[in-house]
């Protein structure tokens, strides 16, 4: 049965840019839900020191939960080979950072989507940069995890493979039983396409999930997909409350269940509170129990 981890979406500026928020507070503050286990984002200010990281998996096991899963963001799709080097050796520090936590999942991206880059070129640095990384994660134990995203919060470009597309071409170039895909249904709202048509496409692939939900602050699905500039769609969307918004939970969960999915599903939500992220966790509690029925 899947189990649920909390990413602390509403708290990301606090933790990565400014401080005003220590991951102590965070797990102290998540460990409120009722969560096995908590996602870890990898330039949380307070993970800059290795030494740290035991300290901070002991927190959070001594709390009854685990950090199964860390969230990078590597940049592949950049057309500079010396840049890319660089960052397949931040993706490894990611990789022992992700084992040194007790974690089993890593996640990559593609990188931005830099208008000078072409999609061939793009798909091609891409797929040997994660390809170049493997042996490294299964050395320590890890799964890579590809997401299907729109953009890193601290990204110039949107995602080079966000388009469904171009995700879907991807995954099918790498073939490793260290890699797969962390399933993401509000991205491909955000990308104008339909979250179970992608999920359709790469339900074999899926081994770990983000939850959330979105709804419409202006306009509608159409004037998604006829928005030329990516960078536009997020101003016409917001994050809420799981189970309010666009997402179908049930077509959802019943896929993943059809193929034996049962990893972990991360939440991203709370951005309207702590209340609105414990609704979240009783709404997907109650999805799992029904769609996911006890062995």
């Amino acid at each position: 049965m899947p189990q649920l981890a909390a990413f602390p979406k509403a708290f990301m500026d606090q933790l990565v840019v400014d401080g005003t928020m220590s991951l102590a507070e965070w797990i102290d503050l998540a460990a409120t839900l009722e969560v096995e286990g908590l996602e870890f984002y990898f330039d949380f200010l307070d993970l800059k020191d290795p030494a740290t990281w035991g300290g901070y998996r002991r927190r959070v096991e001594d709390l009854g939960m685990t950090i199964p899963m860390l969230c990078a963001s590597p940049d592949f799709t950049h057309p500079d080979e010396a840049f890319r080097r660089e960052q397949i050796d931040k993706q490894r520090g990611c990789i022992d950072m992700t084992a040194e936590l007790g974690g089993q999942f890593c996640r990559v991206l593609s990188g931005q989507r830099r208008p000078e880059v072409s999609r061939e070129d793009g798909l091609r640095y891409a797929a040997e940069s994660i390809q170049a990384c493997i042996p490294h994660a299964q050395d320590r134990g890890v799964t890579l995890i590809i997401e299907n995203h729109y953009k890193d919060n601290y990204w110039t470009y949107p995602e080079f493979a966000q388009q469904m597309d171009v995700f879907c071409e991807l995954v099918e170039m790498i073939d490793s039983p260290h890699f797969g895909v962390n399933y993401d249904p509000s991205n491909t709202i955000l990308a104008g396409e339909d979250p179970l048509e992608l999920l359709e496409r790469v339900k074999h692939r899926v081994v770990t999930m983000h939850a959330s939900d979105r709804f419409l602050k202006e306009g509608t699905i159409e004037d998604l997909r006829k928005e030329e500039d990516s960078l536009g769609y997020a101003k016409r969307l917001s994050h809420g409350e799981i189970g309010q918004g666009m997402n179908d939970y049930d077509a959802i969960f019943s896929t993943l269940a059809a193929v034996g999915f049962d990893g972990w599903i991360s939440i991203e939500d709370g951005v309207d509170g702590m209340e609105q992220l414990a609704r979240s966790v009783v709404f997907l509690r109650e999805k799992i129990a029904q769609h996911f029925p006890a062995k």
